[in-house]
């Protein structure tokens, strides 16, 4: 009877183990799963991978006589009731050189609604030389119904691309946002702490 109850607790703390080992791996990979989010964010931005492009705190300090035009390009979700394009198509800049466009949004809906843009570039090995100055990337942009608002972009086309051997032959660049809604738009912490006032009754 001994030897059963002992096989009994055996079995029963090896099932405990391989449970909490089980959970332990969950956990990891979730945790994994969360990290590996902001890491391909930043391998992509490093990078240029998938045509992310890169964000640039001062314009370039050299302009090389090499033309390049940049094509712009503007998608909306359907779920969306919004109209976006850019105010003009292309630009012929050389590279190094700041350019200043823009895109405009449409509210066409009958309510209020966020929206918020992702974008890329192509060809993607272009991303790691498409340096933005100014960019509505990310932001949340709300809308009233009718609503029209101009968002501006500055940029400019790294020179080092002059020497990528597997860019030489490309002469354009496409700039390419889509707007998504916002289900549930992000306020500031202050807004949300802030608690309507009660009315006063006379």
């Amino acid at each position: 009877m001994s030897d059963d109850r002992s096989q009994d607790d055996k079995a029963m703390r090896r099932n405990r183990t391989v449970g909490l080992a089980c959970a332990g791996l969950f956990v990891t990979m979730i945790g994994a799963a969360y990290a590996a989010v902001p890491l391909y964010n930043l391998f992509c931005q490093v990078t240029g991978f998938g045509g992310t492009t890169q964000v640039a705190e001062a314009a370039s300090d050299l302009v090389i006589d090499r033309p390049i035009t940049i094509r712009f390009d503007g998608n909306v979700n359907h779920t969306l009731n919004w109209k976006f394009k850019p105010v003009q198509r292309s630009v012929t800049m050389k590279m190094g050189e700041s350019a200043q466009i823009a895109y405009t949004a449409t509210n066409t809906g009958a309510d209020l609604s966020v929206g918020t843009s992702v974008f890329n570039v192509t060809p993607n090995e272009a991303g790691a030389y498409f340096n933005k100055l100014e960019c509505f990337c990310f932001t949340e942009q709300a809308l009233a119904p009718g609503e029209s608002v101009e968002m501006p972009v500055v940029f400019f086309i790294d020179p080092d691309m002059d020497k990528d051997p597997e860019l030489k032959h490309v002469k354009e660049i496409t700039l390419s946002y889509t707007f998504f809604p916002v289900d549930e738009p992000e306020q500031p912490v202050a807004a949300r702490a802030v608690q309507p006032a009660a009315e006063t009754k006379l």
